[in-house]
């Protein structure tokens, strides 16, 4: 980083930090944040505040976006690369919160070469260089369960940080000293693990849309890391140990420290 940008970074959490007390209530009430280290927090801070002055959150469909609710999809924003960097966040400009669940209509091929329109709904959504898209209704039920294993910005933000090197396939580019080898045969070894339970019907504790495809693999495990890390080392602890890897955190520890 050459000295320009970090002047300007300096002056941007000196100018434009986030208040104290909206702070708080984010990180103090949101069962994801809690177990951080003041450290942490103090990171996610900077981080968010950063975010905020990045990017442009619009509402659409006569969603007002209020400075608590920004404040609250940057830090989950943000929390995905609280070891990474918000250099991984760069690209894109523009998050755009829907009141709830929207529908798209998107023409699929399938594999003998039939196009299919099909109409689905939403939660969130997010293009390679283009917004992030969630739906605020999702946002605000996810954190109103202490435990959920749900969070639809997370989802999306895993999705951004898969398409740095190219489309979304469960593969982002992996921190120095990670062997690829070791990344693609415990994910794809998981995924498998998980698609045959599903075709089988059989209960699993990972939510089944996880083995849609690699990709929602990748972003339905990323969920789980942050906010059931428990659930996640349960069931798949070598998948576990490889985000612990990659996201530079280990939110286990944090469960500790939160029930203890």
């Amino acid at each position: 980083m050459n000295w320009f940008k970090r002047a300007h970074i300096r002056y941007i959490l000196h100018r434009h930090p986030i208040a104290h007390q909206q702070w708080q209530d984010v990180t103090e009430k949101m069962a994801v944040f809690q177990g951080l280290t003041a450290v942490e927090k103090a990171h996610l801070r900077e981080l968010a505040t950063l975010f905020l002055h990045e990017k442009k959150l619009l509402g659409v469909q006569g969603q007002e976006v209020t400075d608590a609710m920004r404040v609250v999809i940057a830090a989950l924003a943000c929390l995905p690369v609280l070891g990474l960097g918000f250099g991984c966040l760069e690209g894109w400009t523009e998050v755009i919160v829907y009141p709830s669940a929207f529908r798209v209509r998107r023409e699929e091929r399938d594999d003998a070469g039939v196009v299919h329109h099909q109409e689905r709904s939403l939660s969130g959504e997010s293009w390679s260089r283009g917004p992030l898209i969630v739906s605020w209704d999702d946002i605000e039920q996810d954190l109103r369960e202490t435990r959920s294993v749900r969070n639809v910005v997370i989802h999306e933000i895993a999705h951004k940080l898969d398409m740095l090197n190219g489309p979304a396939d469960g593969y982002p580019p992996l921190r120095y000293g990670m062997p690829v080898a070791a990344w693609s045969t415990t994910l794809s070894a998981a995924y498998q693990k998980l698609v045959l339970r599903v075709e089988h019907h059989h209960r699993t504790c990972i939510d089944p849309y996880a083995a849609a495809n690699p990709a929602e693999f990748f972003a339905v495990i990323s969920e789980y890391f942050f906010c059931a890390p428990d659930i996640l080392h349960a069931q798949f602890a070598a998948v576990y140990e490889q985000l612990r890897l990659y996201y530079r955190q280990d939110p286990l520890t944090r469960t500790g420290r939160y029930f203890t």
